[in-house]
């Protein structure tokens, strides 16, 4: 009983020193990403500003993983039970990691070996959060040049489980074999110079073996000092039967002829296989000069290929130089698509010039290939079409789905320099905010105004007079349509799953920690919008 309630104490603190912390916090690192925003800033000052940025996300890092270990020690870590898409999964980790590896000059790979499912139910969250972890250390610590590959592989399924192995090698300083069997040890540091060299708390990978251990999964690690690490963590989860394929029902042409061009065989294998799973039986090449040895044949034997997915970089004749050699006498016919592991921004304008069809990133999956190339012969019917009808009147530009510009927001906030600092990065966005400093304001104004005037709520949930749980659920008790469906998001320095639940159950559709990043922020915003549009 003394231990419980000992645990429980503990578990309050943890939760008010959180939050103590966190808001204080979240006016240093929204204020510093409104000031880098100044175009007229000197170098000079632009450095300082980016220096505090990161010394504050690093500031929260440590807070997080001290919340996570006493989270795991009082035994108040639970697993979620979820479906989540796995190519949604991947490409989150994917695209934090490579932008690390961008940034510091490391290549990096992420392959799929054999079969893998569109979903899985399990905790996608707490699986990333192992991921990313492992992943992040071997950026740290593996200099520069260097290479990090993510390996990811369905070994088994069975019975309506599916066992995953996950292996990150990288050719970093790697560890001593005397030090391999204290890796998982909280507070455990092979050496001294390490954590003042790359800044760290010693709970990481403490975190991630008892992450593992509740999945009961494993985690091993191979490594040799100044060679490099591997570590391959193992869990199992349960098997979904929801398929992208079936779900969307969408019909390719039939005799589809596609050709895969990839310098790595097990890409070219993997691409082969995904394609297999839509129904499509491509052939493959190793270099772009083979391709076009083949798209040229084909085409004189009057069998040309509808599509050609090739990587982009490539030794040789790499994707775009194979684009615009296909271009020089295809006259646009073939559908091009370009694989990158890279930040396809990078390559946008490039490819739009020499008239590629698509942009995809590695690893391929079944979804996203499936919409891909639906998507791109689609805007080849139609360009067929226009030459064939000559004079399409033009049609209006599309509406940016991804734009927040002209929308209204009600902002409930009783800290007046959190409020300023969140209404300023709405307004770069074109979004209008009122505010309201409590609860029971954000009620009345929402209540005073006529339906759909608000877009969006976003709520505090620790204010006086009214708080943002109970406003909330008085707010979605109101006699209006729009009372019930209006997006609601909860804005809040706790961090522990217990509060997420709470804000989820007073009617809430999203649960943002302070400090609020403000790329989540928008992306929240768009998707919940959106979400709401297509409801109707």
């Amino acid at each position: 009983m003394l231990a419980e309630e000992s645990s429980r104490a503990k578990t309050s603190f943890l939760s008010n020193m959180s939050h103590e912390i966190r808001t204080p916090m979240n006016a240093i690192i929204g204020l510093d990403s409104l000031a880098l925003k100044d175009p007229s800033l000197s170098p000079h000052t632009r450095e300082q500003l980016e220096k505090i940025g990161s010394s504050a996300k690093h500031l929260l890092g440590l807070i997080n993983d001290i919340l996570d270990m006493s989270r795991i020690e009082s035994g108040r870590m639970v697993l979620k039970n979820e479906e989540f898409s796995f190519r949604s999964f991947l490409d989150q980790i994917n695209v934090m990691v490579n932008s690390q590896c961008v940034e510091k000059g490391l290549d990096f790979e992420c392959h799929i070996i054999g079969h893998v499912n569109d979903y899985y139910i399990g905790d996608d969250m707490k699986l990333k959060q192992v991921l990313i972890n492992i992943l992040g250390n071997a950026v740290k610590f593996t200099p520069v040049p260097g290479s990090i590959t993510f390996t990811v592989e369905q070994p088994r399924q069975y019975e309506g489980h599916c066992t995953l192995r996950f292996t990150v090698k990288d050719t970093g300083i790697g560890m001593s074999k005397e030090y391999l069997p204290k890796i998982f040890e909280a507070f455990s540091q092979e050496d001294s110079n390490i954590s003042n060299r790359y800044g760290s708390t010693g709970l990481g990978m403490a975190i991630t073996k008892n992450i593992v251990s509740m999945m009961n999964g494993d985690i091993a690690v191979e490594s040799e000092k100044g060679k490099g690490s591997t570590f391959t963590v193992t869990v199992t989860l349960k098997a979904s039967s929801r398929s992208v394929h079936q779900e969307h029902g969408h019909v390719l042409p039939e005799n589809l002829r596609v050709l895969i061009v990839d310098d790595s065989e097990l890409a070219c294998e993997q691409a082969q296989m995904v394609a297999a799973d839509i129904g499509i039986k491509a052939d493959a090449v190793m270099t772009g000069e083979d391709a076009l040895g083949r798209v040229l044949k084909r085409r004189e034997e009057g069998v040309p290929y509808h599509l050609v997915i090739t990587d982009y970089k490539m030794p040789g004749m790499d994707g775009l130089a194979l684009t615009r050699a296909i271009r020089a006498f295809d006259k646009g016919e073939t559908a091009v698509i370009i694989l990158t592991g890279y930040n396809w921004e990078d390559i946008q304008e490039e490819c739009d010039k020499i008239g590629v069809d698509g942009i995809m990133s590695k690893p391929l999956f079944t979804d996203s290939l499936l919409f891909e190339i639906d998507r791109v012969l689609e805007l080849k019917r139609r360009d067929a079409k226009a030459e064939e009808t000559a004079a399409v009147p033009a049609a209006e530009p599309e509406a940016d789905e991804s734009s927040l510009n002209g929308l209204r927001v009600l902002l409930a906030e009783d800290m007046e320099i959190n409020a300023e600092i969140l209404t300023d990065l709405l307004d770069m966005e074109g979004v209008s905010a009122e505010h309201a400093e409590n609860g029971r304001i954000a009620v009345d104004m929402f209540a005073s105004h006529p339906e759909k005037y608000y877009d969006a709520v976003l709520m505090d949930v620790r204010m006086p007079v009214m708080d943002g749980l109970e406003a909330a659920r008085t707010l979605r008790a109101l006699d209006r349509p729009d009372a019930r469906t209006i997006p609601i998001v909860a804005l809040t320095a706790n961090a522990f799953d217990e509060d997420v639940q709470r804000s989820l159950q007073a009617g809430m559709n999203a649960h943002l920690s302070k400090p609020v990043e403000p790329d989540r922020l928008y992306e929240t915003l768009r998707r919940l919008i959106k979400a709401k549009g297509e409801a109707k």
